[in-house]
């Protein structure tokens, strides 16, 4: 349990009523969290649980196993025995596809134990930003948590279309949406980088 495990539970209810005001009453004309919004494309408290969907730990054993399979392919590649005294049409044959399947078991960029260790730290990245995204928007709700709007929307009688409580509603969430938001960019960024992948045959 980390951070944003311990933190999402307590803010359920802030999110809840942030959401239905947004939802219901909207928010001030010019104020940021239209944009925020325009940019998430969810509601703060969907957003923030679908932040606190990811699981990085559960990713945390891939690339190991990426790269001890990488190693596997080498040395599978460099067990494939060559023709040694056969000769003739036949053994040519044969060491011509040796050499195709060692290179492509460990032959260079497009060799699979390269796609392997390329995909290991793919993985390896995806946790790190996660976890960086989790930090992120458990420190955004703590922010939300203490602030004056959260007392502003806390209790029975919040009138969900007063001006008031529209703009607390808007500040709590656009802080949120915002640091999904900059975690989601970062997340799209690694993934476009890691695009090549997807390419290998």
């Amino acid at each position: 349990m980390d951070r944003l495990d311990r933190v999402i539970a307590t803010a359920g209810p802030l999110l809840r009523r942030v959401d239905d005001i947004l939802a219901t009453a909207g928010a001030p004309p010019e104020h940021r969290v239209w944009e925020a919004l325009r940019r998430v494309r969810l509601l703060p408290g969907d957003a923030a649980r679908a932040v606190a969907a990811l699981r990085p730990d559960e990713l945390v054993e891939a690339a190991p196993e990426l790269r001890a399979d990488a190693r596997a392919y080498a040395v599978l590649a460099a067990s494939l025995p060559a023709p040694g005294e056969w000769t003739g049409a036949a053994a040519d044959a044969y060491d011509a596809a040796r050499r195709r399947a060692a290179d492509h078991l460990s032959g260079g960029p497009d060799g699979l134990d390269e796609r392997l260790r390329a995909s290991a730290e793919l993985a390896d990245a995806l946790v790190n930003w996660m976890r960086s995204a989790r930090d992120s928007v458990a420190g955004a709700l703590a922010d939300v948590l203490a602030s004056t709007e959260a007392v502003t929307l806390a209790g029975a009688k919040v009138d969900l279309a007063a001006a008031r409580e529209q703009q607390a509603a808007a500040e709590v969430g656009a802080q949120v949406l915002m640091a999904v938001a900059d975690s989601y960019e970062m997340g799209s960024e690694l993934l476009h980088r890691s695009a090549p992948l997807a390419s290998f045959r």
